[in-house]
């Protein structure tokens, strides 16, 4: 099951980050774990474990 993410426009310096924060997309995505697609929505892959999701978020 593909997740869609539409990241937020800030961030809100929660600790850890929240799930759509556009920091932890952006790391999702450099990492391959994800797409972002031009609408601005992140699809997360669905083969992206806890463990890589907690590293991304992560401060």
């Amino acid at each position: 099951m593909k997740r869609e993410v539409k990241p937020k426009k800030g961030c809100c310096k929660s600790n850890p980050r929240c799930k759509r924060c556009p920091v932890v997309t952006k790391r999702l995505v450099t990492r391959g774990l994800a797409k972002r697609r031009k609408s601005g929505i992140v699809v997360i892959s669905p083969a992206t474990t806890k463990k890589q999701l907690k590293a991304a978020r992560s401060r």
